[in-house]
């Protein structure tokens, strides 16, 4: 490996994988593998020499990058001596999530593995920092020409290339100009996406089937979808008839769905767009690819049709101003930052509009070998390209960290069923759009629902003292260390119901309720209860004219604020025996009054009985089990 000529700057794009690959260190993650089987008669010195021949004909490809004090530069080798890896002792998918140290090698690396007679598999590995999707067709392109000379014993005479990716690089921050020239392109496009942007949510409620990790692996799988011919072929005539492109239907859909399954109305999304706006780098392998965050709006309801019109509207502004960097946005925007989620999105949409690559090399057959995804970018990607017969295929690359295969498939099936509903009626309200199929409507319906059990009506007096006697030495509270019985509590909550009916407390009475967490709160609760009467939490941390208002709207017979002072110990502890009905007062609640004056709402003990069943049964309770009370009283449910 000769010594570098020349040390340019980074583009803007190329900043940033340099910034994870030293967050994180060399990674597959930023890597593209590319698998071809050539069946027929090889000339393997042939390819090795074609190989070095586009090496040597672009810069990118043999490009090193490297620190240099606290600058980190492109360092382009005058040559290489480029090897293909003959006989691998790594499989084929083992190659392939290879990562490569951009800061010591150049960022191609190749293998040739034997099948059978007549047929071997090369692997082409390339770093993203010097390749894009969009690299693929003049690398295959310019490797057939190199082949074909080198298998007729002659080098290949290119046509000789308009600019190498080090002149596009310079050209970007001359394009640009400086941020601080409020009249650059730089700072015009920066402040689009400052507005565009604003307010936008740093991280989507996805439906995960598990939690997100503190650190996301990026470890990631994928799921096949197909959009067959007949509805490929209606979402493309409602985009015409929207004046919008096919990709903004599918984007249009793809936030539909997810808000529908809980991400709210604000979904930003992100795409790439392939950043070769000059026709002098059609044919030139390198990182031009930018990514945009397209933000859908889904606020007030739309139609599917005022949907795509939302997504037109955005999407070509956001175009218009594409030529910044996303890293440049990011750096902008200043999103709070997290190693387990993607920054501004992530989700992410892609329609594959790349040019065919030709698969052709002299006296080969050539097809692309399939290679298994192994890694994920985002939470989840959808990649679709469009087919000839009219329909899409691609997949769903999905987190192994968040999500499973079951999931990701249903979630491809309800957006295939959302987008048929779509195009039946694009001038239907979102909400009534389908995703469900039979099974799954019967479910949420009617299974879900199927609650109903046989419970007797009583009160939560009557339901504390069936406990009572069934097991009076049981610890009922523990707190601060200290516990307290279930008979010892209910003697205690007797004497005092004892002392509140002597004062004329009953049914249809409120009693206030003023004492902080203990067992005296709860003693005072249930001898409110045994007493007929409904209790009035009124917090003592709450604002004095709060509670003076509560007071004087609920006008309660008592307030009990001190245990000590209601001297009930000469009472008796026997159960009072008050006659009570289910569809008597139990307690009275004030709202929060975030919607106006805090309002009062009587709860009867009608509903207590079904509540304590469902919470036995939900969370498992039986003797022994220790429930924290983690609400404070005034908590509507606690």
């Amino acid at each position: 490996m000769n010594a570098p000529s020349q040390q340019l700057p980074l583009s803007y794009a190329q900043q940033r994988l340099w910034f994870l690959h030293k967050l994180g260190g060399p990674a597959a993650l930023y890597t593209i593998p590319i698998a071809l089987r050539l069946d027929g008669e090889l000339e393997v010195d042939a390819l090795e020499q074609a190989l070095a021949d586009v090496i040597a004909r672009h810069e990118a490809l043999r490009t090193i990058f490297a620190e240099t004090g606290e600058r980190v530069s492109q360092q382009v080798l005058d040559a290489v001596a480029f090897t293909l890896q003959r006989e691998p002792q790594l499989s084929l998918t083992e190659a392939a999530a290879q990562p490569i140290d951009i800061a010591g090698q150049i960022p191609i690396r190749a293998w040739l593995f034997v099948r059978e007679a007549g047929s071997h598999v090369l692997l082409l590995l390339l770093h993203h920092i010097a390749a894009d999707a969009w690299s693929l067709g003049p690398l295959l392109r310019d490797l057939t020409a190199a082949y074909s000379a080198r298998c007729a014993g002659a080098a290949p005479c290119f046509d000789a290339l308009p600019v190498q990716y080090a002149d596009y690089t310079l050209w970007q921050r001359e394009l640009l100009g400086d941020e601080a020239d409020p009249n650059s392109l730089m700072a015009q496009q920066l402040a689009f996406w400052r507005a565009a942007l604003a307010g936008a949510p740093e991280e989507l409620n996805l439906p995960l089937a598990r939690p997100r990790p503190a650190t996301a692996s990026h470890r990631g799988a994928h799921q096949a979808l197909q959009i067959p011919p007949a509805l490929g072929g209606q979402l493309q005539a409602l985009a015409r008839a929207s004046g919008a492109s096919l990709f903004m239907v599918l984007q249009a859909g793809l936030a539909a769905l997810l808000s529908r399954l809980g991400c709210g109305n604000d979904i930003p999304l992100g795409t790439p767009v392939a950043g070769r706006g000059e026709q002098g780098l059609e044919e030139l392998i390198g990182f031009f690819v930018n990514t945009l965050v397209l933000r859908t709006d889904l606020s007030g309801q739309p139609s599917f049709r005022q949907l795509i019109a939302r997504v037109r509207a955005f999407d070509l502004e956001a175009y218009a101003n594409q030529d910044v960097s996303f890293e440049r946005v990011v750096e902008a925007l200043q999103p709070e930052r997290s190693l387990s989620r993607h920054p501004l999105f992530q989700v992410a949409i892609v329609l594959q509009n790349a040019p065919a690559a030709a698969l052709e090399l002299p006296g080969l057959t050539m097809a692309v070998e399939p290679l298994a995804s192994t890694v994920a970018k985002f939470d989840l990607t959808l990649s679709l390209a469009e087919q000839a017969d009219g329909g899409l295929e691609g997949e769903i690359e999905y987190s192994l960290d968040l999500f499973d295969a079951a999931a990701v498939a249903l979630l491809g099936a309800r957006l295939l069923r959302l987008l048929r509903s779509a195009v039946a009626d694009p001038d239907a309200p979102l909400h009534s759009l389908e995703i469900l199929d039979r099974a799954e409507r019967q479910h949420l319906l009617e299974t879900c629902n199927a609650t109903d059990r046989p419970i007797a009506a009583t009160t939560l007096p009557a339901l504390f003292e069936a406990q009572v006697a069934c097991d009076p030495g049981a610890p009922a509270l523990l707190c601060d260390g200290a516990s307290i019985s279930y008979g010892e509590l209910n003697a205690r909550a007797n004497r005092l119901a004892h002392l509140l009916i002597g004062r004329g407390i009953g049914p249809e009475a409120i009693v206030g309720i003023s004492l902080p967490r203990g067992f005296d709160m709860w003693i005072a609760i249930l001898a409110t209860l045994k007493a007929g009467a409904a209790y009035l939490p009124l917090d003592p941390d709450y604002p004095p004219a709060r509670l003076a208002a509560m007071i004087a709207d609920a006008a309660p017979a008592l307030v009990i604020d001190n245990l000590a002072a209601c001297a009930a110990d000469g009472y008796p502890s026997h159960n009072p025996g008050v006659p009570l009905s289910p569809l008597h007062p139990a307690y009275l609640i004030y709202t929060s009054g975030s919607t106006g004056v805090p309002k009062g709402v009587v709860v009867s003990h009608a509903g207590i009985a079904s509540l304590r069943a469902a919470q036995l049964e939900i969370m498992k309770l039986g003797p022994g089990s220790r429930l924290l009370q983690f609400a404070s009283l005034n908590f509507d449910a606690a």
